[in-house]
């Protein structure tokens, strides 16, 4: 996946990232710029290549040249994570 360049990220910058992309769809005026800001830290430059990374790892994930893992039965899963879910959630950050 193309997430390599993505190890510089907090995960809270990474979770403020996702938020910001509800806030300011596609078609927000200065929608890079408002994206670092609410990131905190990055440049428009790193907040655009951060987007263009994760666009390229849903369509990894979409078109199945990454495989889903193979999740066993265990306490943790029964604890409500569903990898489901978290599909969702990344295709609906795409479409912002």
């Amino acid at each position: 996946m193309a997430s390599g360049g993505n190890s510089n990220w907090t995960a809270k910058q990474n979770k403020r990232f996702e938020n910001a992309l509800v806030m300011y769809p596609k078609d927000t005026p200065d929608r890079w710029h408002n994206l670092a800001r609410a990131v905190g830290g990055k440049t428009v430059e790193e907040v655009i290549k951060h987007y263009e990374e994760l666009v390229e790892d849903l369509r990894q994930i979409e078109t199945g040249h990454v495989p889903l893992p193979n999740y066993r039965d265990t306490e943790e899963n029964s604890k409500g994570y569903n990898y489901m879910d978290e599909e969702q959630r990344l295709r609906n950050l795409r479409l912002k």
